[in-house]
């Protein structure tokens, strides 16, 4: 119960829903024992007065002691039926109140979790795959919803209904309720022995449904190159391999689950048997009636359920806490990007890396080594490289995804760790290298960096972007629907919606991250234009392997290995006959070719 005493603050939060519900579960658990008592008055009843009928067998008053007779019958019945029907309309409200609870706790758990996502570092995403973080989300809290709802409901109801049979079952005969109840310590036992394996079982069956999720959803995300390959029929076969050992791993489970029914069933007959044998006595010693023994054997059998739904219970709270567990691992998961002072106002775009060194703490690769640069407000940098060398690693920097190793990044002549991150990153436009559409139109991917975007300034950024009139050839325009991850755009298309995004939000500072690889010569060139104008009073960083891209820099870098080999503008750079005139010469050829 450790893992889940995480939900107690929901439980106090919705107290009055599990105060009712307890509430109306005594009610209706009263409502249950009472037609117990009903029966055993009326079989006493018929009993007694079967004796006095045939008594006055042949007289007068035979018909008027059946009349009584039938009368007092006929009304034992009506009370047993309203009680059965008061007892329904109060299981009716507990499950109104118990249940809407566990619904609510779901609703804010998944919230929850959701939000603290938003709130982790992109190093927590390189380590943890989408279908494990789905699955903690909703089949863990799926999970976690049973314990709360119908676990806890349960558990009430058996708790007040052991109380209030066991008490007034002692109360009329002590001995034969001990013989009645001695099977149930032989129950603890066995639920204490088989709750550790169900545990054990059932985390082993958690982990293996995110890795399912996980293959899943590769698979439908990469449905193209699977097709192209022609791997459909390995997909398959990896896919039932997977499934396979899911269904084994909830097969042993089952078997668990499973041994309770039948236990319990021995139990229950059991004290059946004990019931007839050792009332029987009592009642040839004048301590109890038949009608005793029948409201016995009734309140057995009203035990039979909530004994059975024990052991269902504790499986559902075992599932609980391990998926609990898996939920707490991410949710005790802080990010390590604190800012200091918490600074928010409106930035200049001044940059300054100051001997800049970072090391990927999940792979531990060497991106950046002793890495230094100065851009003044307005100015644009451009950084070239190989593919490997540092550049994208820059722009993880700049936008405080990652925190450095060593040195320090400044904004203004302030260290980025001391500004708020949201107010720092809603300065900043950002184009990624992997390009990430959400699936919704063209014109809410393009205002997807600011709220409240009019409809000009997003139909400006698509022209500056030149995807303008890609968007006037689509049936329905600006309210095209992209498709997942942009699928139903062009390469192009995508890297150009990418950059009407970025720049739709008016930065301070533009980030361009090798955002133009995959337009061609007289697209890039048409986009460099637009570009020119739109960095005009802002600072822009250009990161590409293409030396075309580096036209608009006031300087250039040019990394290797993390580290910078040459700086300058194109015609100091062209003049040094280094990397970079290497670079520009072959990029060159290529386009005459």
């Amino acid at each position: 119960m450790k893992a889940l005493a995480h939900l107690n603050k929901y439980l106090v939060k919705y107290k009055w829903y599990l105060i009712l519900g307890t509430l109306f579960t005594i009610i209706s658990n009263l409502f249950g024992i009472l037609p117990a008592q009903l029966v055993r008055y009326a079989l006493d009843l018929v009993k007694d007065t079967l004796d006095v009928y045939f008594l006055f067998k042949g007289s007068a008053l035979q018909p008027d002691l059946y009349d009584v007779f039938a009368f007092t019958i006929l009304l034992f019945g009506i009370l047993i039926l309203v009680m059965a029907l008061l007892k329904g309309v109060f299981l009716f409200l507990v499950r109104q109140t118990l249940i809407v609870m566990s619904r609510h706790i779901e609703f804010d758990l998944k919230n929850e979790i959701y939000a603290h996502y938003q709130t982790l570092p992109l190093s927590f995403y390189r380590r943890n795959n989408t279908g494990d973080l789905m699955a903690r989300i909703s089949e863990d809290v799926n999970k976690v919803r049973m314990y709360v709802g119908p676990s806890i409901m349960y558990g009430i109801n058996l708790i007040t209904l052991f109380i209030l049979v066991i008490s007034y079952m002692v109360s009329v005969n002590a001995k034969l309720s001990f013989y009645v109840l001695l099977p149930l310590p032989i129950l603890s036992i066995s639920i204490y022995y088989v709750n550790s394996i169900i545990m054990k079982r059932s985390e082993a069956l958690q982990a293996q449904l995110s890795s399912v999720s996980t293959y899943v959803q590769e698979s439908f995300s990469g449905i193209r190159v699977i097709k192209a390959f022609v791997r459909e029929r390995e997909q398959i076969r990896n896919f039932v391999t997977q499934s396979n050992d899911y269904r084994n791993k909830s097969l042993s489970l089952t078997l668990v689950d499973s041994l309770f029914y039948p236990f319990i069933v021995i139990l229950v007959g059991l004290s059946n048997v004990l019931i007839v044998y050792v009332g029987g006595h009592e009642i040839m010693a004048g301590r109890l009636t038949p009608g005793n023994i029948t409201e016995f054997i009734l309140y057995v059998s009203m035990l039979t359920w909530p004994v059975m739904a024990l052991g269902w219970t504790t499986s559902q709270i075992q599932r609980a806490a391990a998926s609990q567990v898996r939920i707490n691992e991410f949710l005790h998961t802080k990010t390590d990007l604190v800012s200091k002072k918490n600074l928010q106002h409106d930035i200049q775009g001044e940059i300054s890396f100051k001997d800049v060194s970072f090391i990927y703490p999940d792979t531990g690769i060497n991106a950046l080594k002793h890495f230094n640069l100065t851009v003044k407000a307005g100015e644009t940098v451009a950084i070239l490289g190989t593919t490997g060398s540092g550049k994208s690693t820059v722009a993880n920097l700049l936008t405080r995804l990652y925190d450095p190793t060593e040195g320090a990044i400044l904004i203004d002549g302030i260290e980025l760790k001391d500004y708020n991150i949201q107010s720092l990153r809603g300065q900043m436009g950002y184009v990624p290298q992997d390009v990430f559409l959400f699936s919704d139109s063209i014109a809410q991917n393009v205002a997807f960096g600011a709220t409240n975007m009019s409809f000009e300034r997003i139909e400006q950024a698509t022209k500056d972007a030149d995807l303008y009139a890609n968007i006037k050839d689509f049936p329905e325009g600006f309210e095209t629907r992209v498709g997942e991850r942009g699928i139903t755009l062009s390469g192009g298309q995508k890297q150009r919606l990418s950059i009407a995004r970025a720049i739709a939000r008016n930065p301070k500072i533009l980030i361009l991250d090798d955002c133009l690889s995959a337009v061609d010569t007289q697209t890039e060139n048409t986009i460099l234009t637009n570009l020119q104008r739109i960095m005009q009073d802002r600072t822009s960083v250009i990161i590409s392997h293409r030396v075309s891209s580096a036209k608009l820099a006031d300087f250039i870098l040019v990394l290797d290995e993390g580290q910078v080999v040459e700086q300058g503008t194109h015609n100091e750079l062209i003049e040094q006959n280094g990397i970079y005139k290497e670079l520009y010469e072959k990029q060159l050829q290529g386009e005459e070719v």
